[in-house]
């Protein structure tokens, strides 16, 4: 998460394939996900996943526009990952503020933590991770 003069504050969140790069400068609460209003971006289950940061830091991010693009994966990753980088964001945006990080942490603490599980890898051999030839016993 780095601080500039141009773009204020930038973050990232990753889940899986799917990575979210956020920026938040001053404005007037705008936020846009690939050059997408909010409300049109996704499902209601994914822009439900994508509020709940939101809705917790309301008081800190009414100044505040966020601009965030996000590539790679599914829809549900880029929600995830989308969701950890305004987290990550408004923390920072807020000048680390410890009760903003407490409130994060007993909501779900995967909001600023991020979620490092990967899909398994093919095991050589199988076509899938797990998957084995049938065993015949007549």
């Amino acid at each position: 998460m780095a601080k500039n003069a141009d773009t204020g504050i930038i973050s990232t969140g990753k889940k899986k394939t799917a990575t979210a790069r956020a920026s938040f400068k001053e404005g007037k609460g705008n936020i846009r996900i690939n050059s997408q209003p909010l409300e049109q971006w996704g499902s209601d289950y994914e822009r439900g996943l994508i509020i709940e940061p939101l809705q917790i830091a309301q008081s800190y991010i009414s100044n505040c526009d966020i601009s965030i693009n996000v590539a790679g994966g599914g829809r549900v990753g880029q929600a995830v990952a989308t969701r950890t980088a305004i987290a990550r964001g408004i923390y920072k945006w807020s000048k680390n503020n410890e009760k903003l990080r407490q409130a994060f942490l007993e909501y779900d603490n995967k909001l600023l933590a991020g979620d490092s599980r990967l899909k398994e890898a093919c095991k050589p051999g199988r076509s899938k991770a797990r998957a084995r030839r049938q065993k015949s016993y007549r």
